[in-house]
Order: C-alpha cells, then sequence, then structure tokens
C-alpha cells in the first residue's frame, strides 16, 4: 500500500487559521470529518488531545505529527495543514511547528495500513522533503511530491536484519505504536550510517514487535539503546551496557546516542542479580503469563474492594433500594467497585495474558475470550478457559491445550 492512497488533494489544507495548539488540532480533525475518515469528529479530538496528553507530537524542524487509534475511524487516512506562520506545538526544539500531519488509524488497522501511515512519519526527517512540501503551491503537487519520495526511497525501513558482533541495538517504541516508534528507528539507522556504525533497531509498534533481537545478538552487542515511552521487555539485557531514554531522544539526538551507548551502565535485572536470588524460581512459559496478567488484574480487585467497603460505610445493604438505611451514593459505589471494577477482572487477566503470550495482537482476542468466560459457571471452568483463550486467541496453541483440557467442559464455540 502507498501512502499516496491514504491521502488525497481534498485532505490537504495549506493555510490553516488556528494559532493555538487545540485550534489546530479541531481544524485538522474537521478535515478527517469533512473527508468521512471519521464518523464523530468530538469523540475522534478527544482521544487526539487524550494522546498529546502523554506526550507532545511536536518534533523538530517545525513539524508536528497528532494522531491516534481511535474506534471512530472508519478509514485508515492522513490530513495535512500547514500553518504559514508557525504556532507553538510544545516541539522537540521550541520552535514554532509550521507543517502538521494528522494520522487517524482504526483501532483494528492491520499491519500494511499502519506501516504505511508510519513510512510517511520516516520521510519527514529529510530536510529537502519538508522543505518541498513546505513551499508547495498546490495539494496537487504534495501528492506529487509524497509519491515521488516515495519510489525514491524503496524498501520500508523495517526490513529484517542481522546484528554483527559489536553492533549497537536499539528498541524504539511509543504509546500509540505508530509515529514516534519509526521515526526514532529511521533516525537511529540513518545516523548510524553516516557514522560507520552496525546498528539494528527492533520496532514495539502497534502492529507488535518488528526486527526483534535475539540473544546471539544482544550477547555480541557493544552497547544497548532502549528509547521507549513503553513497557520494553528488560530482563534479557541483564549484564550489558544499557542506555535508557524517551523515544523522543532517539529522534533529536541519535548520535550522542549511539556514542553513549557502549559506555552506558550495566543493566541489572533484579531476578537475574544471582547474589540475591540463587534459588528464586524463574518466572517463564505458564507461570510467566498468568502472573503477566494477574498483575494488571490486581488494581481492579484492590480499587472495586475499597469502593465497596466505602458504601458499607453507609450501611451493611445501604445500596439496596428496598433497604431502609438506602442511599444513592452508596449504591452508585457498589456498582463501580461490585458492577465495575470486578465485572473487568477476568477480561483484563486474559487480556494481559494475551498480550503477554503473543504482544499486542493477542490483547484484544483474548480480552474478548475473558468477557466470554465471564459467563461461565465455576471458577474452574472459568480459569481454565480464561487461560485457553487468551493462549488460543494469541496463536499459541500447543504449550496451553492441557490447561484447556484440564479445567472442565470448554463451550463449542472455542
Amino acid at each position: 500500500m502507498k501512502i499516496t492512497d491514504l491521502i488525497n488533494e481534498s485532505s490537504i489544507t495549506l493555510n490553516l487559521k488556528g494559532m493555538k495548539r487545540n485550534e489546530i488540532i479541531s481544524e485538522l480533525c474537521e478535515l478527517h470529518y469533512k473527508n468521512k475518515n471519521i464518523n464523530n469528529l468530538e469523540g475522534y479530538m478527544k482521544d487526539i488531545l487524550k494522546r498529546e496528553s502523554q506526550s507532545s507530537t511536536g518534533l523538530e524542524e517545525g513539524i508536528a505529527i497528532p494522531h491516534a487509534k481511535s474506534k471512530y475511524v472508519t478509514n485508515p487516512s492522513l490530513v495535512l495543514g500547514v500553518s504559514k506562520d508557525g504556532i507553538d506545538f510544545d516541539s522537540l526544539d521550541g520552535e514554532p511547528s509550521n507543517l502538521f500531519f494528522m494520522i487517524a488509524a482504526p483501532e483494528n488497522a492491520s499491519d500494511s495500513h499502519i506501516e504505511t501511515l508510519s513510512k510517511l512519519t520516516t520521510f519527514l526527517i529529510d530536510d529537502d522533503f519538508r522543505e518541498a512540501i513546505l513551499n508547495a503551491k498546490t495539494p496537487k503537487q504534495v501528492i506529487s511530491l509524497i509519491n515521488k519520495k516515495e519510489i525514491e526511497e524503496g524498501e520500508d525501513i523495517n526490513l529484517e536484519v542481522e546484528a554483527t558482533s559489536g553492533s549497537i541495538l536499539a528498541v524504539t517504541g511509543c504509546p500509540t505504536g505508530i509515529a514516534h516508534t519509526y521515526m526514532a528507528a529511521d533516525a537511529l539507522k540513518k545516523k548510524a550510517v553516516e557514522m560507520g556504525i552496525d546498528i539494528k533497531v527492533q520496532t514495539n509498534g502497534s502492529t507488535g514487535i518488528k526486527n526483534k533481537l535475539t540473544d546471539e545478538e544482544i550477547h555480541n552487542a557493544s552497547g544497548i539503546i532502549v528509547a521507549a515511552d513503553t513497557a520494553v521487555e528488560m530482563d534479557r539485557f541483564a549484564g550489558k551496557p544499557v542506555l535508557i531514554v524517551p523515544v523522543k531522544d532517539a529522534i533529536k539526538r541519535p548520535e550522542e546516542l549511539i556514542n553513549d551507548a557502549p559506555k552506558s551502565p550495566i543493566y541489572n535485572a533484579s531476578q537475574n542479580n544471582k547474589s540475591n536470588n540463587d534459588k528464586a524460581p524463574k518466572r517463564n512459559g505458564f507461570y510467566k503469563h498468568l502472573m503477566n496478567g494477574v498483575s494488571n488484574m490486581l488494581p481492579f480487585v484492590v480499587g472495586g474492594g475499597i469502593l465497596i467497603a466505602v458504601s458499607f460505610m453507609f450501611g451493611i445493604k445501604a445500596f439496596d433500594p428496598t433497604d431502609p438505611d438506602f442511599n444513592k451514593f452508596a449504591k452508585f459505589l457498589m456498582d463501580i467497585g461490585g458492577g465495575g471494577a470486578f465485572a473487568l477482572m477476568v477480561p483484563i487477566l486474559a487480556g494481559f495474558i494475551g498480550m503477554s503470550i503473543a504482544d499486542r495482537p493477542g490483547f484484544m482476542p483474548a480480552m474478548v475470550g475473558g468477557m466470554m468466560a465471564v459467563d461461565m459457571g465455576g471458577p474452574i471452568n472459568k480459569a481454565a478457559f480464561t487461560f485457553g483463550i487468551a493462549a488460543i486467541a494469541s496463536g499459541n496453541y500447543a504449550p496451553h491445550a492441557a490447561v484447556m483440557t484440564g479445567g472442565g467442559s470448554v463451550p463449542n464455540y472455542v
């Protein structure tokens, strides 16, 4: 799929009117709505602003890439806006932003869509390309520039490679796994080529892990860069020099990170610290996946339990409308704690088990399986089905088949 399949002339405005960040975001969201890329303007804008609250999408060199994965997106798409005077978008270098690409991705966007959208973000590192877009006179000219750039670039930046001994390794990841993840990866790769240094970059994007670092590569690496704003599996880096920075640092100062990585402190994971844990059991396989689900489920158990306990302060049955001590606020607390938080316990457990097994692609189907498990009778059946559906939904059948059969009957729809 080409980038020009996701943007057209009507999706481009070369004269944004807004003078503030939210005004620019509003204009771009409206452009998506006019092009029927989204079906709910207000809901999509809220998703964009939620992503901005995590970390600004304003970069350097006058670029900003507001983006979000949203249930209100009907078509994976791009819109482009240009502000002649520039506005303060909380960019990395503190300079005004002029060039705005807003990426709209559905919650269930395919790998090809996400990778195509991500490819554009890597093009923006090219100074000549950015300048040409800024100086374009018509939307048709912009489309032509993007098409030309895509032909010149050729292969996807996520082409699988193998690292040589002594290489620098890196992992990049951002909250949505769309823009910054791939911009950081491309910035590191291009700078490493300029410096004559071998590098391999693993991207933890929204479609899962690409170009995964192997145990052998990690063992032979001279230094490792973890440029991520999301959770990264760190245990495997124990005993190696590891430089941990926000994902934007890899975009802003790749040369400095590449130089500093081999001189960074040796990473020590507590479970790999033999002086303290010689006899501690290693968490892997079934236990590792189960504990990942349990650790993410616990806040719902604790939070729900506290809310229920607070509701009891108004009377042990104050939440019951038929009870003489009925209190609306007590019922409100009980509904949130017992009806809300507790109801999410099993889906969250299953979802994060699935994510542990198969990364992000396993999260949604496993969580849906957890919701199905809530309707089953009996704690053993429910537990077996929860873990089993997480494993099956994420594509890992064999290692967990015994769990499915050992817990009792399983519905035919599995």
